[in-house]
């Protein structure tokens, strides 16, 4: 006979089973952190956005500790977590979204960092956020209620202030970034939040951020694709969609060569639609659960 493979699995006291132990635990926590970051904040599915795939856009934090103005960004220079600045006399503080070293706890990062950019000294920046037991919910910082009045950037020349002569280096830095940013913009519309524009190349894209459970929209979204109204209208195709920070992203790939604001009617005149869609309270068809199957198939998990 062959060894016995009863005893096979890891021994309590190794160190297999300790390390496997570490792995769950590790993974529970990420899901747990994960989850829905900024769940509670009516500016939700814009962070999720800025954080995810805006390339340049900055917004005013609904929040000011003793005068300084803090912005909230999508990305720094270096993706640091923060940096503070002083321009014509006025300090102000920054916060990236996308930044380059992160703990698995979104929410907390962002918080922490928004307490180091109240305080911090003019030149001087944030590596990346350091959590305590004292760094309070964001939901504690943040007006909960407040929406973000967001300003798109076509570039990152924002990185330098009007006042400053800066460095060679500096600027050949902002160059780099602007030849790599992709043309974008905010589709605004009456009932339209957090949906996104953007140019890359041989297609445009819209994405937009849904604050509804995940399931049911992709639930509502397979209705519409039953139907035949899963689309943006003509130069329009449902590409797929992706989940992040607990929200479900439908993508969308445009004609390139229509101008973003050509897609506001659409994409209000689909968000209507799938209102309606969510709305319904009953079984999905025959049809629709295949519909459903084919577009899980299209769907990708960002964390």
């Amino acid at each position: 006979m062959g060894k016995s493979k009863r005893n096979s699995g890891p021994k309590q006291d190794s160190n297999r089973a300790a390390k496997l132990a570490q792995r769950e635990a590790e993974r529970a926590s990420i899901e747990s952190a994960s989850a829905r970051p900024f769940e509670g904040l009516a500016a939700e599915c814009d962070l999720v956005a800025l954080r995810e795939f805006v390339p340049s856009a900055t917004a005013t934090a609904p929040i000011t500790v003793d005068g300084r103005t803090i912005t909230l960004a999508t990305v720094l220079p270096g993706a640091v977590a923060a940096l503070v600045r002083e321009d014509a006399d006025t300090v102000e503080g920054f916060v990236g979204l996308q930044v380059q070293n992160q703990s698995k706890d979104v929410a907390a990062d962002i918080s922490s960092a928004l307490g180091w950019a109240s305080t911090a000294s003019a030149g001087e920046s944030l590596e990346a956020a350091k959590i305590t037991d004292s760094t309070p919910a964001l939901t504690e910082v943040l007006d909960a209620s407040a929406l973000l009045e967001i300003t798109v950037h076509q570039d990152f020349n924002w990185w330098i202030p009007e006042s400053a002569t800066p460095a060679a280096d500096v600027t050949a830095t902002v160059e780099r970034a602007n030849q790599a940013i992709m043309p974008s913009a905010r589709i605004e519309a009456d009932g339209v939040v957090a949906a996104w524009w953007v140019d890359a190349g041989d297609k445009a894209h819209i994405r937009w951020v849904r604050p509804e459970n995940e399931d049911d929209v992709m639930l509502a979204l397979a209705r519409l694709h039953a139907a035949g109204y899963l689309n943006l209208g003509e130069g329009s195709r449902y590409a797929g969609s992706f989940r992040t920070h607990g929200l479900l992203v439908p993508v969308f790939d445009l004609d390139p060569e229509m101008h973003p604001t050509e897609w506001a009617g659409p994409t209000k005149e689909f968000g209507e639609k799938l209102s309606e869609a969510l709305a319904v309270d009953a079984p999905l068809t025959a049809a629709q659960l295949r519909s459903r199957d084919g577009l899980r198939g299209r769907q990708v998990t960002l964390r």
